[in-house]
């Protein structure tokens, strides 16, 4: 091959690869246009992927939460192992909510699709969405085993060559509580795989492509060797941290070791706290997937997220631990504590690259599951039955060279949902939804604002909240002499600030209200060197109390 025809074909594999990411990210864009759970339509919580004939995933959409992608990564070789590649048809749709096979919990479908080009299966699609209700105890910790989570749901055929599976979709609609919104997802979830499908077929007509194979190999190299020069960047060595959750009965502790190594980057999580009894265990794929993206946030940001770029990434999760749960433990809630391990991985790289690090965020989403009517009140309900949760997040910690970010979801990467999406499909009103002054832990860059969020039912009726919120008792941390974010706080509404646990089914009485207050994010290096100009405009914005200023910064009012 000459040198002009090896450089027209590394440009067409570029423009192959850009073309596969818009393959992808129109697979996610159909999902949100068509979903009907307000988790997927406007929050986005999903992944969308292109994977080859081995289940390695070669491309995921930009728009998606990683706990679902890097999860979903491991997820379709299970698929495949159960119907291998050979025996799928056109029109084929298989489905599982299985926590230990795909993304942690039941709330979460994951759908894969087989793609063909002239009767020949080339690549499959897959997805996953958070659904409302999947039945059981609802989206909460009571749960003491994954069966009373709701309806558990093995890989199986959803849809046979575009005929759906009328026994499978019975079962789905008799076992939740919102079965409209359920089956509606799943169709979506097929319908948006379709669209990859259809989108990846034009592509490879366009460009005359028989298989995916070259293209595969092409990010595989590519992805590995990128991926392989920043890990040699790193010095080498064990950097170790740990990282506390309030926890369901007593408190958990997180703890790493991080050993980098010239080639690879090894995290053993000896001493992390054991199991619970309730739905806050994680298991280990979510793990994975949390602590893989933690470390690629810092050491290899800018590498596309396949099968290639994680696989430097060992983790070492030992048995018996809060992120190693074995079936049938309860994991209804897994993100509170899987959400954390981002922070804890940032802890370990804090030691080795300090000025790549943030601090400490709220983490883990303040999503309150909602549930009213005759399921909480019997016959003296005031408002009808209804199912909902909104996802709300506090502020990020500060980064080396900038402020945290206010009100904003990480690691999840889910959108804060509009109060009005929420109100227009159940009775609750959100009587106050703003920033909240004094939350962000000061520094020389400080953490971003949490939130004060107050919901009621219609009419100030009596409803239930599932409480599945941290960062309570163990407020955010900062970093190089930063200040900690403000501790969260879950409550009512009254004159005596009633304060309601931070996990659970807890009641609303009538009258009351639910009166959250978010965690605010860590702040970084010393609050003494803040650029006056920025707590002056803290102050003048509202943001900032004259008196913290005062006593933080050396603040004087002109």
């Amino acid at each position: 091959m000459s040198k002009e025809t090896g450089a027209l074909a590394q440009i067409q594999r570029q423009i192959q690869w850009n073309r596969l990411i818009a393959v992808v990210e129109e697979q996610a864009q159909t999902m949100i246009r068509t979903a009907f759970s307000t988790t997927v339509r406007e929050a986005g919580d999903l992944s969308a992927g292109i994977f080859d004939l081995e289940g390695r995933m070669l491309a995921q959409a930009v728009t998606g939460t990683p706990g679902h992608v890097n999860s979903m990564a491991e997820s379709v070789a299970h698929f495949l192992a159960k119907f291998p590649a050979h025996t799928m048809q056109p029109g084929d749709h298989y489905i599982t909510n299985d926590p230990w096979l795909a993304t942690g919990h039941l709330h979460d479908l994951t759908v894969v699709t087989p793609a063909f080009r002239n009767g020949k299966i080339v690549g499959l699609f897959a997805n996953t969405a958070h659904i409302i209700d999947i039945g059981g105890l609802g989206m909460g910790p009571e749960g003491r085993s994954v069966f009373e989570e709701g309806l558990y749901i093995p890989i199986v055929k959803c849809f046979d060559r575009n005929v759906p599976n009328e026994t499978f979709f019975d079962f789905i609609r008799a076992g939740s509580r919102t079965p409209v919104e359920l089956e509606g997802d799943i169709y979506s979830l097929c319908a948006c795989n379709d669209a990859g499908a259809k989108r990846l077929v034009e592509m490879m007509d366009e460009f005359a492509m028989d298989s995916l194979d070259e293209l595969a190999h092409s990010i595989f190299e590519a992805s590995t060797r990128a991926t392989l020069a920043e890990i040699a960047k790193l010095p080498r060595g064990t950097y170790r941290a740990e990282i506390r959750s309030d926890g369901y009965e007593a408190p958990v502790t997180l703890k790493a070791a991080m050993t980098i190594h010239a080639d690879r980057i090894v995290v053993d999580f000896a001493g992390t706290s054991g199991l619970s009894n309730r739905g806050i265990n994680v298991p280990p794929a979510y793990c994975r997937a949390y602590a893989c993206f933690g470390i690629k946030c810092v050491v290899a940001p800018e590498v596309p997220n396949n099968w290639a770029s994680l696989r430097p990434f060992e983790m070492e999760i030992p048995q018996g631990c809060i992120l190693n749960a074995p079936r049938p433990y309860p994991v209804s809630v897994r993100h509170v504590i899987g959400q954390l391990l981002p922070d804890l991985m940032m802890g370990c790289l804090h030691q080795a690259v300090p000025h790549r690090v943030n601090a400490e965020g709220s983490s883990a989403l303040w999503n309150p599951p909602l549930r009213g009517g005759s399921q909480v009140s019997g016959p003296a309900a005031e408002v009808e039955d209804f199912e909902i949760i909104t996802f709300n997040s506090g502020g990020t910690g500060a980064r080396p060279g900038k402020d945290g970010l206010d009100g904003t979801a990480f690691p999840s990467g889910v959108r804060t949902m509009p109060v009005e999406a929420t109100e227009n499909v159940a009775p609750v009103i959100f009587w106050k939804k703003e920033l909240r002054p004094d939350s962000a832990g000061p520094g020389r860059t400080r953490g971003g604002f949490g939130q004060v969020m107050e919901i009621g039912a219609k009419g100030d009726a009596e409803f239930a909240v599932n409480a599945i919120f941290d960062r309570v008792a163990n407020p955010p941390k900062g970093r190089d002499g930063g200040g900690d974010g403000a501790a969260g706080w879950v409550g009512l509404n009254d004159a005596n600030g009633t304060v309601l646990r931070t996990k659970g089914f807890q009641i609303i009485p009538k009258g009351r209200r639910l009166l959250l207050k978010l965690p605010g994010g860590g702040g970084m290096g010393n609050p003494k060197e803040r650029d006056p100009a920025l707590v002056r405009r803290d102050v003048e914005d509202g943001l900032v109390s004259e008196e913290a200023a005062r006593r933080i910064y050396g603040y004087a009012a002109e």
